[in-house]
C-alpha cells in the first residue's frame, strides 16, 4: 500500500511540474509577444517612388500573423489584399487594409479594440512595400 501511495505522489508531482513548466513557457511567450508589439516601428515609405509590381509581405509576432499582397502601378497602390490573418480577437482590424489603400500610407490609425492586429497588418504591408523599393 505504501509503494502504491508513493507512486501516486510521484506521478502527481511530475504532473504538477510539467503543468508549471508549460504555464511558465506560456508566460514567456506572452512577454516575448508584448515586446515585439511594443518595439514595432514603422518607416515612412513614399508610395509614389515605388516600382510597379505585385508584392507580398508578412509579419509574425507568434500570437498574431498577417500576410498581404500589394499592387503598385504608376506610383500608386492600386490594390491591397489581406491573404492571411491569424489572430485571437483582432478580426475587426482587417478593415485597416481599406484605410491604408485609401490614404496611400501605412501609418493610419489603428482599429479600436484590435490595436495589435492593426499593427501587425500594417507591418506586413510595410514589408511588402519595402520589396517594391528594392526591385530593379
Amino acid at each position: 500500500m505504501k509503494v502504491k501511495m508513493r507512486n501516486i505522489l510521484i506521478i502527481c508531482g511530475l504532473m504538477v511540474a510539467v503543468g508549471l513548466g508549460l504555464f511558465l513557457n506560456y508566460l514567456w511567450s506572452v512577454e516575448k509577444y508584448k515586446n515585439k508589439i511594443d518595439k514595432m516601428v514603422f518607416s515612412n515609405i513614399s508610395i509614389d517612388t515605388l516600382n510597379d509590381g505585385i508584392y507580398e509581405g508578412e509579419y509574425d509576432v507568434d500570437f498574431i500573423y498577417a500576410k498581404v499582397r500589394a499592387t503598385i502601378k504608376d506610383g500608386e497602390m492600386t490594390e491591397l489584399k489581406l491573404l492571411e490573418h491569424k489572430n485571437d480577437r483582432g478580426t475587426p482590424a482587417e478593415v485597416i487594409i481599406e484605410d491604408i489603400l485609401e490614404q496611400q500610407i501605412v501609418e493610419v490609425d489603428a482599429i479600436s479594440g484590435a490595436t495589435n492586429s492593426s499593427k501587425v497588418i500594417k507591418k506586413a504591408v510595410e514589408n511588402a512595400l519595402e520589396k517594391a523599393k528594392g526591385k530593379k
